[in-house]
């Protein structure tokens, strides 16, 4: 079948937009998912940025407060600025790489995502994540136990460095079997449809 990788952070507010939607799209398109956590921040540093651009440029940052509301308002999504912007989401990634390989991964995914943005929730937080992951019918501690593992902290550095080898420098991105890169979870449909081509 026909596959489209979905390359996510969890501190990426147009992420939350498209994880909320892309099982929905993909399913009507008849394209499978494989999702990919990754971390923006190495990403940024290679591009001599230390913060989210939304933070550093303030009118980008005040656009994609407005860009957002009404984007879920239009959707029926809740939206919720965390604070601090942008969120740590290391311990999230990790949880949901340990969650794709044991089937509760986009359950888990969204939880996260509801709670940043719709509820402004920290996601850092130990609190925020069990909740999460119990709402994906995992079970916390050993969820936590394996997303410590080694193996898990390897496969979320090999996501980041893949996602730069691939010329990803934001999120959501999504690429397709042929390479095609899509930024932005205004292409998604695009993206999906450009999946179908090749």
């Amino acid at each position: 079948m026909t596959e489209i990788t979905f390359w996510f952070e969890f501190a990426s507010t147009y992420s939350y937009l498209s994880a909320m939607r892309i099982e929905e799209k993909a399913k009507s398109a008849g394209v499978d998912i494989v999702w990919k956590p990754f971390l923006l921040g190495p990403i940024f540093k290679a591009q001599g940025w230390d913060t989210s651009p939304f933070n550093l440029y303030q009118s980008k940052g005040f656009y994609m407060i407005r860009d957002i509301q009404r984007i879920a308002e239009a959707r029926g999504l809740p939206f919720r600025m965390p604070n601090p912007f942008p969120q740590n989401g290391l311990q999230a990634a990790r949880l949901a790489l340990a969650g794709l390989e044991d089937g509760w991964g986009p359950d888990f995914i969204k939880a996260v995502y509801k709670a940043e943005f719709g509820e402004g929730k920290p996601i850092s937080d130990r609190e925020t994540l069990m909740t999460a992951l119990r709402a994906a019918g995992a079970e916390p501690s050993r969820a936590f136990a394996r997303a410590e593992t080694a193996e898990v902290k390897a496969a979320l550095r090999e996501n980041t460095d893949e996602a730069q080898r691939k010329g990803i420098f934001g999120a959501p991105s999504f690429t397709t079997g042929d390479g095609e890169l899509f930024w932005g979870d205004d292409r998604l449909d695009q993206a999906l449809a450009w999946s179908l081509k090749k």
